[in-house]
């Protein structure tokens, strides 16, 4: 799962409200009955080692304004996360890694885009390069919530290490007792023992 960023820029602001817009355009359409198809819902966090569905939709136009920015200075940590937060929501994570790792270089304590990255990595198939990039992560901050559940969900499902994914949601418990998903972890807990 994706951590969430607190970085603000105008240009997000306005892609929040044309993406809000759309959503409520969409869902009159659905609601009304003029569209048909299977519903797609994606989970608030990986359940397998398969990459949850996007139903975020991304063009170069939304793309673009990042690129603009990189491409007049290049070590922008700022648009090179936001452009790979566009990019691994909209599921294209092989392509989210530069930009974190970019993103990384230019704010190395960041620990939303050094999980980001290690994650994106996982779902672009890389269990081994996602797991070292999750133990950085650690080092930042060692009870990182969100890096301590990842870090389960690789092992368990990216490298079948039930055990290594129980100590980390344990971890993750002991270390944030108030923990909002706590009883979905102690659940991941019981299933994987």
């Amino acid at each position: 799962m994706r951590t969430q960023n607190d970085a603000f820029s105008p240009m997000n602001a306005i892609t929040g409200v044309a993406g809000i817009l759309f959503g409520i355009i969409v869902g009159y359409v659905i609601g009304s009955g003029q569209l048909s198809g299977p519903a797609v819902t994606a989970s608030a966090a990986p359940q397998t080692a398969q990459a949850p569905q996007s139903t975020t939709l991304v063009t170069d136009a939304d793309l673009q304004p990042y690129r603009d920015i990189l491409g007049q200075d290049p070590r922008n940590a700022g648009a090179a996360a936001a452009l790979a937060n566009k990019l691994y929501d909209a599921g294209r994570y092989t392509e989210a890694i530069p930009y974190y790792q970019t993103a990384l270089a230019g704010d190395p304590k960041n620990i939303n885009v050094s999980t980001d990255l290690g994650t994106a990595m996982f779902y672009a198939g890389r269990p081994d390069e996602a797991l070292a990039q999750l133990q950085r992560s650690l080092t930042i901050d060692p009870n990182h919530a969100q890096t301590l559940f990842n870090v389960g969900i690789v092992k368990r499902d990216g490298k079948s290490d039930r055990k290594g994914a129980v100590d980390a949601w344990e971890r993750l418990l002991a270390s944030n007792p108030g923990y909002p998903e706590a009883a979905r972890v102690r659940s991941l807990i019981d299933e994987s023992k």
